[in-house]
């Protein structure tokens, strides 16, 4: 959607269910003049917060379909706007009629995200919380889903506003400190403004942690599964989503093209990818599926390099141009062992065929996605608020500098004005008609 709607109060419709065919099915209609518009199509007075049992009619006359009707006056709904909702039968020709019957009465089909943009319009809801509902609707696991819930209901923009309020009032004795510097104004020296700005970094720091433990958890993460052939990479990926999606054999070289599964680990859904087995092959066909490998490698969060302990130099050698951060090495088949070494914090020794270790492996990669010490996260992020809160931690230290050599106050009030202008880019106090348009662009049509 290419920016702010020119005129944003006219009235639009759309269908907010999913596509498809089912007993019921809603559409919204929201806008200067949606209570008219209704009354037309139902022939009937609504009343505020009353679902009225009502027929639906086109410009004929003719009858649509049998419904409710549910009228909800401004302020008090989602958009802040007149809205009326309409539940209808599941059917897609229903609904297509209803929307033609709306428009033929002044309304217009709405633009994706149109309603949540005139929500965030009308100060119903900001810029994050927006954001937040369409991660409720695409979260894929019950972690994501409660996340989700509490920034919707303002978790994470209330610590953002904490922050801010702390920021401005740092910035309020600096720039007193350059309008008053000859009196006694009770405005703070730039120096005694050292402290709480280092106050404030290290709740930015917080939340900096916070918000990439919500990223990762938003975004989930692709952790790939590497290793020589007939090491098991197959069979793990197998067990680890509980089904058989990848054919294992005894011959090496069977997985060519890379076998995906989506699974949930903790509350964080994971993309398992297993990768054509590593090793030097004349086979051209299998060669392809090597390369591919190696490009999943690079783009994986996690990769799980996995070895044979019953082969005589099981270990081989760790993959190339991977960091070792984002590397867990499995030693697997332990069954067929006596003895093996203790398992360190980049390691895991399992057995696939048996499950012994599986648990281990799990709650591995949930620490090293998610971090160690994680046990819940209080919001989701997005890349965004990541990059937003780094350059608000950046212009804070910038100002830090500034005021600990006990000059250029000038120069450290213009770092907290952007430090103050990058913050507020995550709840929209500072927000471009670009970036409103490339946010709300990306939610389904309906909300």
């Amino acid at each position: 959607m290419p920016g702010v709607p020119p005129s944003p109060d006219d009235p639009i419709c759309a269908v907010a269910t999913p596509p498809g065919r089912g007993a019921l099915a809603v559409v919204r209609l929201s806008g200067r003049g949606a209570r008219v518009i209704a009354g037309r199509v139902t022939r009937k007075e609504l009343i505020p917060r009353k679902a009225v049992l009502t027929g639906f009619r086109d410009g004929n006359g003719e009858r649509i379909d049998q419904g409710l009707a549910l009228y909800f006056q401004a302020p008090a709904s989602f958009t802040g706007e007149d809205l009326v909702e309409f539940h209808c039968h599941g059917n897609p020709v229903v609904c297509e009629m209803l929307m033609d019957a709306l428009c033929a009465q002044g309304a217009r089909r709405a633009e994706p995200g149109e309603f949540s943009l005139r929500a965030f319009l009308n100060n119903k809801l900001d810029l994050a919380q927006a954001e937040a509902i369409a991660d409720l609707i695409s979260s894929t696991t019950e972690q994501c889903v409660r996340t989700a819930g509490r920034s919707l209901q303002g978790a994470f923009s209330r610590r953002v506003k904490e922050v801010l309020e702390g920021l401005v009032g740092v910035r309020t004795g600096v720039e007193a400190c350059l309008d008053f510097p000859d009196e006694d104004s009770g405005a703070l020296p730039g120096k005694a403004l050292h402290g709480p700005l280092s106050a404030l970094d290290g709740e930015l720091d917080e939340l900096l942690e916070q918000a990439r433990s919500g990223e990762r958890l938003h975004a989930g993460a692709t952790v790939a599964i590497v290793g020589a052939p007939n090491v098991g990479k197959s069979s793990l990926i197998n067990a680890l989503a509980q089904s058989e999606i990848a054919i294992v054999t005894a011959l090496p070289g069977t997985t060519r093209d890379p076998v995906v599964a989506d699974i949930e680990v903790h509350g964080l859904p994971v993309r398992l990818v297993d990768t054509a087995g590593l090793r030097t092959t004349g086979d051209e066909v299998e060669q392809l599926g090597i390369e591919r490998t190696r490009r999943i490698l690079a783009e994986a969060d996690l990769v799980l390099w996995l070895d044979d302990l019953s082969q005589p130099d099981p270990a081989g050698p760790a993959p190339e141009g991977v960091e070792a951060s984002r590397v867990i090495r499995v030693h697997n088949k332990t069954d067929l062992v006596a003895r093996h070494a203790e398992a360190g914090r980049q390691e895991v020794y399992l057995s696939v065929k048996t499950g012994s270790g599986m648990e281990a492996l799990v709650e591995r990669i949930r620490e090293r996605v998610l971090g160690r010490e994680q046990a819940s996260t209080p919001f989701l992020a997005r890349a965004r608020h990541l990059d937003a809160l780094q350059r608000t931690q950046a212009h804070v230290r910038s100002a830090l500098q500034c005021l600990h050599r006990g000059q250029d106050l000038e120069l450290a009030g213009e770092d907290l004005r952007l430090a103050q202008q990058a913050l507020g880019e995550i709840t929209g106090e500072f927000s471009s008609d670009d970036l409103l348009g490339s946010i709300f662009s990306e939610f389904c049509i309906g909300k």
